[in-house]
């Protein structure tokens, strides 16, 4: 019908209906009616770029009785477009109308002219044409991309984007200086200004309001004073640069409160026993509401269960009271979360008046306890909700919360039913002992009648409530910016859906469209604003607001006009090398405005390469799905607009595999023989070979027992340890190849028992004969014959398989099976084309692989993993390189396989920023210095997305100094240099303590009658030399010429230090003299050649 829109399955169905008609007739027919080819008809359905000539009869465009098979969206002219947008709404006779005014429209200069090749009957096109034509034209109108390099971002002149800002309901802590949140990106740099309760907000008159430098962000400050409550209200930013105006949304900004709680004196409450009692709490109301909990007066906390138990309101209920609820006091207590505090409510105290004052725990377990206490049993009855019925509204999103709440004796037991149908098992769960149904994440289809059975021995009661769904605004189809060329269309989509259904209303740069200066190329049609023809005045930012009683989104969406010739993203002339009978895919990132037309050449000559062993990729990348010898070359891409072309090459060089073709065998060795294991490789001669060994999947140790050869690794001496698997790796920089074998050590063997030990032992022969049954989605079973086992049982088993898609010819193992069984089932992996072979062990060891089986290939599949290992780590101080372990062949599930890449600075409401990346890395550029990132890696391939991945923390790069700083700590010399610098401080202070020590005490020779000795010189003034530490007696004791120790009447006698024994004293017994004791120079010059050896005697010469 005219003005409705046809699901996206029903376009699909119809453009693919409409191309098997074309096929079937394969030529014209009656005038209006078009050939086509049947090939690629849903590529423009689904909005992919047309590739010529496949698609150019499909995507044509129907000028007023003329079909323009080679034209296209661009080249057709803009009335005729307008009419494309309208053609679901025209009839025939404004048709005709349309058609007459466009023969009398005038022809712009160089406008091309209609050949009579292509003009065709002047009569309405057949239905079809024009549905084609409208799939068309929405498939085409995608804006233009902006790319994220840098370059271009700066270069581009943009309107401004709103990037941060703070929540709608923003509550701020009273203690706290406020923050209101706005960013914006453009260029150039928007300014700011700030509404208040709609009218202008001049921050420049109140001293404590400041803007942040380049920001919009408020800072309101109180250190000086001031009270938080002067400021409340509804705050909106507004950032402006010369192409437009953004708008943050309508901030409410909100003080967090947290009241006391009224004093009151609370008197005993009075309750017979098994009647039923509420507590009411009613605390005080904060902002946000505070979280209630009951505890006694001496802040332990309150048992509940399903005969006690608090409400969401906070009060808490007895079913029936008993004797036992006495032992305490009950107090209500609110926590609220700005102030961290928590208030308490004076306690209620219970008196229970009951038939048995003998509070016998004995009793709490009795099977009957009420009747074994007296108390009289009773119906249940509700006591919240009140009555029988009652209704509940909730929003679309939030949870519902439905609770029932029930006196009785015995307690009652709850249960919730829905009317018409089953409660939603995967989002409703029961709380606080079944007295609340909660249901997460309401929708539509959770309204209706819910209602709650309280039942005991005595009855049963049930109480319904009817549930109303509404909604606040949803986003179905949200603005996005536009990027237009000059003369291009768009138009800006606003759908939301609420209940009640919200109304949109559409502002320009900050204004009510209405009041907008009027612009003949924008026409708005309800939730959509189409534009035709736009030129670079058509600049500016378009805001949509809609709204119901329950809330409000607002979008921002600018529309630029570009005109950018194309250039290239790329580095220049890369170098592309890949291994023979690889896929391949060789990039070429372009961008211009309009978008460019990008095609590729092989050696400068030649067609556009496309189609066959080719496959272009929107975004430019040339796939080569087999590489052979003759693709090696130079790969040219040339990208086109009507304002110029950019060209950029790639050198494509095609290198030979990596094959082992002199496998190691499985040996059987006697302990202490010598074993060589072959491993001969074949390689291309220009890369760089290099051989190693694995035993047991581990890096080889290469002992003085083995010898690595280029072509082969000998052990000598065998031992029982050397027994194990043997892998030999080969590998260049671009491929690999590994081959295995088994050694077996045999210890001194005992003479043989029986005929089968003495007969020899070998290798069992190869399994043959293999066959795939059983073929299932994700199974197959794989059958088999067994080799003779050469006289020693088969022990196992090992299924291999190999894959031609990622790693053709090499072969992983799949399973592996008991020797008793020939048959298996084995599980598959989604988009696998599978080759399976089989290998038999025994003690001796392995056999020759099987040959292959038939290949089997398995359907495809969204991929059900993500890839692991995800890191965000920053190379350079601006930026931050995410990198993962990347999926493996049987890990793809599907085609093309891809990743999602997503980020967001942590700890901000940011939108996520992401980009599908092919490889296993991505750089993040224009990062802040080291900020912590959220980051998410999902795989996705052609049949769809993996699971959403898990939330990696990473970080981006820290700044340069202290990364020089942490690398001059790790250099050699800086150490050495360090080590240097302690050694000399070490050897000052050993000096310094030497000085000091000089100064002191030394023990000293007596002057009694003793005879010197050779050794001891003596001066004529009756001095000595100090003895050296090191020879020095024991403390008081002295040395005699005849070796005897004799003790010594003091060390500490100041005679000992005057001359000749001549000291003179006062008559308080203070000492008179000097604390001198001189020395001949050639006596010290002799004792210091004497003690030359002595390093403690050279650090004395030191000092």
């Amino acid at each position: 019908m005219p003005g409705t829109s046809r699901p996206p399955g029903d376009a699909h169905g119809l453009v693919s209906a409409l191309m098997r008609r074309l096929a079937a007739r394969g030529v014209a027919g009656d005038a209006g009616e078009v050939a086509a080819p049947a090939a690629d008809s849903t590529d423009c359905a689904q909005g992919q770029t047309p590739s010529p000539p496949r698609l150019i009869d499909l995507c044509a465009v129907w000028d007023p009785g003329v079909f323009l098979p080679a034209a296209g969206w661009k080249r057709a002219s803009g009335f005729a477009r307008r009419r494309l947008n309208e053609a679901e709404t025209l009839n025939s006779v404004q048709e005709a109308q349309l058609e007459q005014l466009e023969t009398a429209r005038p022809r712009r200069p160089g406008s091309r002219e209609r050949g009579p090749e292509l003009r065709m009957a002047r009569q309405q096109p057949p239905p079809w044409v024009h549905t084609a034509f409208l799939l068309c034209l929405l498939s085409l109108s995608g804006a233009i991309e902006i790319p994220m390099d840098p370059s271009i971002q700066n270069e581009l002149s943009q309107p401004p984007t709103i990037t941060k800002q703070s929540v709608k309901d923003h509550i701020v802590d009273p203690r706290d200086n406020i923050l209101i949140e706005c960013e914006a990106k453009g260029n150039p740099a928007p300014s700011f200004h700030w509404t208040r309760n709609s009218r202008f907000f001049n921050i420049a008159k109140d001293p404590r309001v400041s803007m942040r430098r380049r920001s919009g962000t408020l800072v309101i400050d109180f250190r000086s004073g001031g009270r938080p409550e002067e400021y409340e209200g509804e705050y909106q930013c507004f950032a402006r640069n010369k192409f437009g105006t953004a708008l943050s949304n309508r901030i409410r900004l909100q003080v967090s409160k947290s009241p006391l709680w009224p004093k009151e004196n609370l008197d005993p409450v009075v309750v017979q026993e098994g009647a039923p009692l509420t507590l009411q709490c009613n605390p005080p109301p904060g902002l946000p509401s505070p979280v209630i909990f009951w505890m006694s007066s001496s802040m332990e906390p309150i048992t509940q269960d399903k005969r006690v138990s608090q409400g969401h309101n906070g009060d808490l209920y007895f079913s029936n009271v008993m004797l036992q609820d006495m032992q305490t006091d009950y107090s209500c207590n609110a926590r609220f979360h700005f102030t961290h505090t928590i208030q308490q409510k004076n306690a209620f105290t219970l008196k229970v008046l009951t038939n048995n004052p003998y509070n016998d725990s004995s009793l709490r377990n009795h099977p009957d306890m009420y009747s074994a206490r007296g108390v009289a049993e009773r119906t249940p009855s509700f006591m919240y909700p009140q009555g029988t019925a009652s209704s509940q509204m909730v929003l679309r999103g939030m949870d519902l919360v439905l609770e029932c709440i029930a006196s009785g004796v015995p307690t009652p037991d709850i249960a919730w039913y829905k009317k018409g149908g089953d409660l939603p098992s995967d989002k409703a769960k029961f709380e606080n002992f079944n007295k609340a149904l909660r249901i997460t994440n309401v929708s539509e289809e959770d309204s209706g009648e819910y209602f709650c059975l309280a039942s005991n021995k005595m009855g049963s009661i049930r109480h319904t409530i009817s549930v109303r769904v509404k909604a606040a605004p949803y986003w179905l189809d949200e603005p996005k910016n536009l990027i237009l060329a000059p003369g291009e269309d768009g138009r800006l989509v606003c759908r939301a859906n609420g209940n009640p259904k919200p109304t949109v209303q559409w502002m320009v740069n900050g204004e009510p469209l209405q009041s907008a200066p009027p612009n003949p190329n924008r026409e708005v049609a309800g939730d959509t604003i189409i534009f035709r023809d736009t030129q670079i005045s058509s600049r500016a930012v378009y805001q949509c607001n809609t709204s119901n009683e329950h809330g409000y989104l607002l979008a921002n969406a600018f529309v630029s006009v570009l005109d950018v010739p194309p250039r290239m993203l790329s580095p220049r002339n890369q170098l592309i090398r890949v291994i023979l009978y690889n896929r391949t895919r060789l990039d070429c990132p372009f961008f211009g405005s309009p978008i460019p037309t990008l095609r590729w050449f092989k050696n400068g000559q030649g067609s556009n390469l496309d189609g066959g062993n080719y496959h272009v990729y929107e975004n430019g990348s040339l796939e080569i799905k087999m590489i052979r010898k003759e693709d090696q070359g130079i790969y040219t891409c040339v990208a086109t607009n009507i304002l110029g072309k950019a060209e950029n090459q790639v050198r494509l060089e095609v290198k030979d595999p990596t094959r082992i073709y002199r496998m190691p065998e499985d040996q059987v060795a006697k302990r202490g023989t010598t074993v060589q294991l072959e491993c001969r490789v074949k390689h291309d001669p220009s890369l760089k070979l290099t051989v190693s060994w694995l035993k047991d999947d581990e890096p080889l140790y290469i002992g003085n027992r083995m010898k690595k050869e280029d072509d082969s690794l000998t052990i000598f001496g065998v031992a029982e340890r050397d027994q194990g698997s043997y892998t030999c790796v080969a590998s260049t920089e671009l491929d690999q190849d590994l081959a295995k074998a088994h050694l077996t050590v045999l210890a001194d063997q005992a003479t043989p028992t029986n005929r089968l030990a003495a007969l020899p032992k070998g290798r069992p022969d190869r399994p043959r004969d293999l066959e795939l049954t059983d073929l299932a989605e994700r199974s197959v079973r794989l059958t088999w014959i067994p080799g003779d086992d050469n006289n020693s049982p088969i022990t196992d088993y090992v299924v291999q398989f190999e894959e031609d898609q990622f790693q053709p010819g090499v072969w992983h193992d799949h399973s592996k099976f008991p020797g008793s069984v020939n048959s298996a089932v084995l599980q598959l992996s989604p988009y696998v084309n599978y080759q399976f072979r089989v290998i038999a062990i025994n003690e001796v060891g392995s056999s020759h692989p099987s040959l292959p089986s038939e290949r089997y290939r398995t359907s495809g599949a969204p991929p059900e993993s993500n890839p692991t290992d995800v890191k965000g780590e920053g190379t350079r101080k601006n930026n931050m390189e995410i990198t993962w372990t990347p999926m493996n062949a049987t890990s793809a599930f599907g085609p093309n396989l891809r990743y999602i890449v997503k980020w967001r600075r942590r700890e901000t409401r940011e939108t996520w920023n992401n980009v599908t990346v092919w490889g296993s890395r991505y750089v993040v550029g224009q990062t802040p210095v080291y900020v912590p990132y959220e980051i998410r890696v999902q795989a996705e391939n052609d049949f769809g997305k993996g699971p959403e991945p898990d939330t990696v923390i990473g970080y981006s790069g820290e700044d340069s100094y202290t990364n020089n700083q942490a690398d001059i700590a790790t250099q050699g010399w800086f150490i050495g240099l360090m080590c240097a610098i302690a050694l000399l401080v070490l050897i000052l202070l050993i000096v310094c303590f030497i000085k000091r020590s000089r100064g002191g005490k030394y023990p000293v020779r007596e002057k009694k009658d003793v005879p010197l000795g050779p050794e001891d010189p003596k001066e004529e003034d009756g001095s000595f030399d100090y003895s050296d530490e090191d020879n020095k007696p024991l403390q008081g004791s002295q040395t005699s010429l005849d070796g005897t120790i004799k003790q010594q009447e003091s060390d500490d006698s100041l005679v000992d230090y005057g001359e000749g024994g001549e000291g003179q004293f006062n008559e308080d017994g203070s000492f008179i003299g000097q604390y001198t004791v001189k020395k001949d120079k050639e006596e010290t010059e002799g004792n210091e050649s004497s003690e030359a050896t002595s390093p403690v005697n050279a650090i004395y010469s030191l000092a």
